[in-house]
């Protein structure tokens, strides 16, 4: 049985894994994404697997909006921390669920549900946009202001007017585009899942770029890009080599 993971949170993804693994040896996960973005490109670009494990919340916003992007035929089991009222709207329309965290019985019922479906050849008819409104789920809003404090002064700035986010000596500052740089009160990873993924790229663990402060960018070593930015950094700004690759679909607007 091939089945693709889309979670956000790496350890609880490898779980899964090794759960279902445990389960069934013979179930081959074929990947595992952690966002809205990366799991559409998977989709469109691969064969579409038997069965999705899925989170609902996810890096850039809910998983519901996966299906309003691509059209998903296979049956999904949804990772939820909803409460029963919730969950009885799962139930009501023939989703299978598992509720967080999840342990190795509730896996193994839901995987024989699949596969008693999958026997039958009766594939549940899933409406996933109405179960979404059943939820309450919308879509993520992306950061539009911050309140930054420096000294006693207290002042609101546009997060569209951010050049970059990076950290220095474990604080994060956001330079704006005039040069002015002020800390804030996020890390970059609540950034990351907070500012909109179309403007802003996480090129390493030390820097969060907008595509607008990208001036400059040539090779370097290991298929990483080495990039000016504007206003100029006086750290070194080069993308991890795990991340040039979604880096340069991102600059291609993939």
């Amino acid at each position: 049985m091939n089945i693709l993971i889309i979670e956000d949170e790496a350890a609880i993804a490898r779980r899964m894994q090794k759960l279902l693994q445990e389960i069934d040896p013979e179930i081959v996960v074929v990947d595992i994404l952690g966002s809205i973005e990366s799991s559409v490109a998977w989709l469109k670009s691969h064969t579409e697997p038997e069965l999705i494990m899925m989170d609902i919340h996810l890096a850039d916003g809910s998983s519901f909006e996966i299906f309003e992007e691509i059209q998903v035929n296979c049956p999904v089991i949804f990772a939820t921390a909803y409460d029963q009222y919730a969950i009885q709207a799962f139930k009501v329309n023939s989703i299978d669920y598992l509720l967080k965290p999840v342990n190795k019985e509730d896996l193994a019922e839901s995987l024989k549900k699949f596969k008693r479906l999958q026997a039958a050849a009766k594939p549940p008819v899933l409406d996933y946009s109405m179960i979404a409104q059943m939820l309450g789920v919308r879509k993520t809003e992306s950061l539009k202001r911050m309140v930054i404090r420096y000294g006693d002064v207290i002042k609101a700035v546009e997060v569209k007017d951010v050049a970059y986010f990076y950290t220095d000596e474990k604080i994060v500052f956001a330079t704006m585009s005039d040069g002015k740089s002020y800390p804030v009160d996020f890390t970059l990873d609540q950034l990351e899942k907070k500012v909109d993924p179309e403007r802003f790229f996480r090129i390493n663990r030390k820097f969060l770029i907008s595509y607008g402060s990208i001036q400059k960018m040539i090779s370097y070593s290991k298929s990483r890009v080495k990039i000016t930015l504007e206003p100029l950094s006086e750290l070194e700004v080069i993308s991890s080599t795990e991340r040039s690759g979604d880096f340069k679909e991102w600059l291609a607007g993939k």
